[in-house]
């Protein structure tokens, strides 16, 4: 309607806000009142968003953010909240976690430094040595860390975890998050800087986060507010615009510290700690924004067209991919995927399933082929062929994937396709998928791969897209063999064996 206006949902963050701002802060402004930058404040509107029965929406919250941003003083600050003025749980019970007892004892002398400059709290609670106590609450806020040992019998109303990038292991973190099963409401709040686990336990949730946030993913308990270099991102570490962007209290920074830092800081730990993005094991695949750019949503495939298909297919923990290519436009579209999810060893790929919509695809579209990497699916491969699908084998082998990355690579940089940009979750994930590539480079070329063989972060819809592309050029070339399916010349480098994907 014209002229009318979305109403903001309703949320405890002004409540938050306002106990903030009767704190003072510490360091170079010690003894000024905390008062919060705009960032501050709409990220504590977006984390306590209250659902229409007044209960809290969000259970986990994310933020991530580089190093002097404030971190340890708004989790302090929120653990304080939770200690003082929370009235959701009785006898609360907050526990801020770091890896080490170096970093607990941060937060933990911030917070008492807070209750002690400010009168109000100085008159409800008594600072000891390892526990701030709240008489008005009888509640008690303590630190704790993982080099002390895995924390079990804690019944936390509210879990503050600091600079969670850092750890090896989800252990602290689950054992204290599993703990709160009697609370009414309890909250999980990390707050960290992206570190060198690009596959540790932090990187995981904040991937998963990523996902809820951009709706591949339904899960309304997590909310992840991400200041700093955003996935499959490519940035220029040395432009002072780019620190701006990463660096979201940048009006109280030091610029010319970043100058300094920049010439003198390895490019790994400065991207890291200054700019808050994983460092990865590999030089990523495409140049940032040119896959988003492509994005052609009311192109999408109709019953009928004339398409190529590419099946990258797994047996267990990854992830399958079917995806299909117009031959008219080179239009990209994903047309089946299937993922396991995080931290289910036990999840299979739903082979029937995979053949079932195979054999649907051919039917709603004239399919030339469906180009399929017969590792851990030959079987299936076989009967599908025994149907008379239109089933080609396309291994994943070093020989045909430099040529078929090289020939995607520039059909992308150069904008001669296009594709669905996030219409579905699948569509969403292929972008995740290609963001997750990076470059491995030797005599025989350059091809994607994943950053290490043990890696969590899938690339199997990008594999397929890369296959599905060279396919579909090869068709519209009209370069095929009648035979096999293949160029009628033979690769001089022969079959090889397969890399793992």
């Amino acid at each position: 309607m014209i002229g009318s206006r979305t109403r903001a949902p309703a949320t405890e963050g002004h409540r938050v806000a306002r106990f903030i701002g009767h704190l003072t802060l510490g360091g170079s402004y010690l003894g000024r009142p905390f008062r919060l930058l705009a960032w501050q404040l709409s990220f504590l509107l977006a984390a306590y968003v209250l659902l229409p029965d007044g209960r809290r929406k969000h259970r986990t919250v994310i933020l991530g953010v580089a190093r002097k941003n404030g971190k340890t003083q708004i989790s302090a600050a929120i653990g304080l909240y939770h200690l003082c003025a929370d009235t959701r749980d009785a006898a609360p019970e907050v526990v801020c976690a770091a890896n080490t007892r170096e970093q607990a004892k941060l937060l933990f002398r911030e917070a008492a430094r807070m209750v002690r400059a400010s009168p109000l709290l100085a008159d409800i609670c008594t600072v000891q040595r390892d526990q701030i106590i709240c008489h008005t609450t009888g509640g008690r806020f303590i630190a704790v860390s993982a080099d002390a040992g895995v924390q079990q019998g804690l019944n936390p109303s509210c879990v503050i975890v600091d600079e969670y990038a850092q750890a090896k292991s989800s252990d602290l973190f689950d054992a204290l998050t599993l703990g709160s099963a009697q609370r009414n409401e309890p909250l999980f709040l990390v707050i960290s800087t992206a570190g060198p686990l690009p596959d540790g336990p932090f990187a995981r949730l904040v991937e998963h986060g990523h996902r809820v946030m951009s709706g591949e993913t339904d899960d309304p308990s997590l909310y992840l507010a991400w200041y700093g270099v955003q996935p499959g991102e490519q940035v220029d570490h040395t432009d002072p615009a780019v620190w701006q962007r990463c660096n979201p209290s940048w009006e109280l920074m030091r610029h010319g510290d970043f100058a300094d830092a920049c010439k003198r800081t390895p490019e790994a730990a400065f991207r890291m700690y200054r700019l808050n993005a994983f460092v990865r094991g590999g030089t990523s695949w495409l140049p940032y924004g040119a896959w988003d750019a492509l994005a052609r949503p009311e192109r999408r495939f109709r019953p009928g067209d004339d398409i190529v298909v590419a099946v990258d297919a797994a047996w267990r923990n990854d992830s399958t991919a079917i995806l299909g290519v117009r031959l008219a436009d080179l239009h990209v579209e994903v047309l089946a995927h299937w993922e396991a999810p995080d931290g289910d060893t036990h999840w299979r790929t739903p082979v029937h399933a995979v053949m079932d919509r195979i054999r649907e695809v051919c039917r709603t579209y004239h399919v030339r082929e469906v180009a399929c990497d017969p590792a851990w699916f030959s079987v299936q491969l076989q009967t599908l062929t025994d149907e008379g699908l239109p089933m080609v084998e396309f291994p994943n082998s070093v020989a045909r994937m430099v040529p078929a990355t090289q020939q995607a690579y520039a059909a992308i940089v150069d904008g001669l396709i296009s594709h669905n940009g996030n219409a579905t979750p699948a569509d969403t994930a292929l972008a995740r998928h290609l963001g997750n590539c990076v470059i491995k480079a030797d005599g025989r070329g350059e091809r994607i791969t994943k950053e290490s063989p043990t890696s969590r972060r899938h690339i199997d819809l990008a594999v397929a897209a890369v296959m599905a592309l060279h396919r579909a050029r090869l068709w519209r070339e009209d370069v095929l063999s009648s035979s096999d399916g293949f160029l009628v010349n033979a690769d001089p480098w022969g079959d090889e064996e397969d890399e793992s994907w």
